[in-house]
């Protein structure tokens, strides 16, 4: 008993000494890292190029965070807003692939309209967002609603939506209502997108008109614009596009705990989870356009120290109540996404195998005329 005793106790002891032997080893690894971010020089003066014109969306959220970053970040450098509107955001970050020094002074911010192009191949795209390394995310959310004379309530309404076809005012085909269009159809529904829109506020002005069937609206606009219509019963939600968990899973959008998923109302109507080349299109579209909707970008071979510096910056204020508290009113109940998993989901969500691609393709090409 006294052998067996003392041998247990010697394999405990081993055991502690190895558990404190790693632990030594990843507190000297945070070390390191903490070390490298302190150690390295934030430029004074940083320009942030964003894409868009002054007061658009991807305008007023770079000015809602530059001053937190500024503040969190060492020496407090300024960072200066750059607007190069033009080509729905292709034309700036067309100037910023071939101009952005790797020193850190050069940021730049990205949307789904930046998103998109690269994806899809357009001609007049010149940047590759494998040459960039992402800061932070900023995701979003959004809702598909239909005309209370199609039905009650969800269910009703979704069957009588799938019963008949039903128009949609949109924008285009290739904008930010691609992955809406189609999760639409994955449920097969006969949609009829009447494009042109010059916004989603223009097509759900049409929708209140009784133009539209059924609409489609943002996170934030949906709040402040559909909600209202909801509580009247002049329209009736159906489903969200969810959220990207950490795992890269789609799950409830937090805004909207009530309300299933896409995933779930297909899974409901045909027994079986989504699949096969049509939602894998979805499924990268809704990631790059909703799950990472707003980026803070570096060019590739920008220094990793400089890279850790910026993203705990980052980590630092969003776990401030102050910060959260503003951040309500800007970017909904979501939390930016930091790091390495947004680099994890944005290769996974840029890269489309040439099945998919090709489905995509066609599908555009004989359900809305549109040529990729």
């Amino acid at each position: 008993m006294m052998i067996k005793k003392t041998a247990t106790s010697t394999l405990a002891l081993g055991r502690l000494k190895r558990a404190a032997l790693v632990g030594l080893a990843i507190f000297g690894l945070s070390l390191t890292v903490s070390a490298q971010a302190q150690d390295a020089e934030v430029p004074g003066n940083i320009k942030w190029t964003i894409p868009f014109g002054v007061g658009g969306g991807t305008d007023v959220w770079a000015r809602f965070f530059s001053p937190w970053l500024s503040k969190q970040l060492p020496g407090e450098p300024t960072i200066m807003i750059d607007n190069v509107p033009g080509g729905g955001s292709i034309n700036g970050a067309n100037l910023f692939a071939v101009r952005a020094k790797s020193d850190g002074s050069d940021w730049l911010g990205t949307s789904a309209s930046t998103q998109y192009p690269a994806m899809l191949d357009d001609p007049r795209v010149r940047y590759d967002y494998s040459e960039w390394t992402p800061i932070l995310a900023t995701p979003t959310g959004g809702v598909v609603y239909a005309q209370p004379n199609l039905g009650e309530n969800a269910e009703t309404a979704l069957e009588a939506m799938l019963a008949q076809p039903v128009k949609l005012a949109a924008q285009n085909p290739t904008g930010v209502e691609l992955p809406v269009l189609i999760a639409l159809d994955m449920l097969g529904a006969d949609v009829q997108a009447v494009f042109g829109m010059r916004s989603r506020g223009e097509g759900r002005l049409a929708f209140e008109r009784g133009e539209a069937d059924i609409d489609f609206q943002t996170t934030s606009a949906y709040l402040s614009n559909v909600t209202p219509l909801v509580e009247a019963g002049k329209a009736v939600p159906l489903f969200s596009l969810g959220v990207l968990n950490d795992e890269g899973k789609i799950v409830r959008d937090p805004a909207f705990p009530d309300l299933p998923t896409f995933n779930e109302v297909y899974q409901e109507l045909n027994g079986e989870a989504p699949s096969g080349n049509a939602y894998e299109a979805f499924r990268k579209f809704f990631a790059s356009g909703y799950a990472l909707q707003k980026l803070i970008m570096v060019p590739k071979d920008t220094p990793q120290a400089l890279i850790d510096t910026y993203r705990q910056a980052a980590r630092d204020f969003i776990d401030t109540e102050q910060f959260k508290q503003e951040a309500a009113a800007q970017l909904g109940p979501y939390t930016p996404v930091i790091g390495d998993t947004v680099q994890r989901h944005l290769d996974d969500a840029m890269s489309i195998d040439d099945a998919t691609r090709e489905w995509l393709a066609d599908w555009l090409k004989s359900e809305h005329g549109a040529e990729i």
